[in-house]
């Protein structure tokens, strides 16, 4: 069983996606890692870590090479989607809705 602290094959695979995503994006954009890194306030060697998909970079530095590149939007909009959680909500929705009745007096 995996301890907390190492992620699953999937969650790895996952990380590299992003990385190499991100790689592509700062490639498209024409900008050297120097520019990105700065512009994230981390160092050049990080930056290779999360272009390579390392799962030990913090959170928070992806978080940062995002916004540095522009792509903070897509960021905010990871858990916006959540069918699961839309499917588990619909299910405690109401079968029908009654209107109350007047008190008589």
């Amino acid at each position: 069983m995996a301890t907390p602290h190492t992620p699953t094959l999937g969650a790895k695979q996952a990380i590299r996606k992003i990385g190499d995503g991100l790689r592509k994006a700062r490639l498209r954009r024409r900008l050297p890692m120097e520019v990105v890194a700065a512009r994230a306030f981390i160092s050049r060697g990080t930056l290779a870590r999360v272009e390579r998909g390392d799962p030990a970079v913090s959170f928070g530095i992806y978080a940062s090479v995002m916004q540095a590149l522009g792509l903070s939007a897509p960021l905010s909009a990871l858990v916006a989607d959540d069918p699961v959680g839309a499917d588990l909500e619909n299910e405690q929705l109401p079968k029908r809705i009654r209107t109350k009745k007047a008190a008589q007096p």
